[in-house]
């Protein structure tokens, strides 16, 4: 089974994901994780890696494609990462859209990083638009366009005990034979 997890800063990605993992003894492989251990080795934060990123798009190419091709060559893959459900394309079994309102997203980062909620704001508004910006530009994709996912869940609404479980339900719900669900994003083609 493949499984994409998408969504910006702060939706309760790690946490969703960690667990639907686990629940369906998946490999769990995160764009995120992959994009800071490249900032990190290059000594800058994930918003100034960004920034670089907007002047060298090989930085987001290479990413994507390494991306694409454990999707499309490894069994049993949770991948996230926030184009996983455009990188799988139509090899995902399921794709999952989690989101909260900016400001729930930016004091869950706060928390978690150590900072004011508002620098966690500023600097998760200056990363959503660079990336919005480059996704667009590199691939012509929409990034706020969630026609392609299967489910999309506002995490602020439920517990963060709650989100797994309600997207663990779901999963084990779906019906594996049925392909009829399964699309592709017809006309557009990427450059991964």
């Amino acid at each position: 089974m493949l499984l994409t997890v998408s969504g910006p800063p702060g939706a309760g990605k790690s946490t969703t994901v960690t667990a639907l993992a686990e629940a369906f003894d998946l490999e769990h492989v995160s764009g995120g994780d992959i994009f800071r251990e490249l900032a990190a080795e290059r000594g800058m934060t994930a918003v100034e890696f960004n920034q670089l990123a907007e002047d060298d798009d090989q930085i987001d190419r290479d990413l994507d494609r390494r991306l694409r091709t454990i999707a499309l060559e490894r069994d049993d893959v949770l991948l996230e990462s926030r184009l996983a459900g455009w990188l799988a394309g139509d090899a995902a079994d399921l794709r999952l859209w989690l989101d909260a309102p900016i400001e729930v997203r930016a004091a869950r980062i706060a928390e978690r990083e150590g900072k004011s909620a508002e620098q966690a704001l500023e600097e998760t508004r200056t990363r959503e638009e660079s990336e919005a910006l480059r996704y667009r530009e590199y691939y012509g994709i929409d990034i706020s366009d969630l026609s392609i996912y299967d489910i999309a869940l506002n995490t602020a609404r439920w517990s963060q005990e709650d989100v797994p479980e309600i997207l663990t339900t779901a999963v084990a719900a779906y019906d594996h034979g049925d392909d009829e669900g399964k699309y592709a994003v017809e006309g557009v083609s990427y450059d991964f």
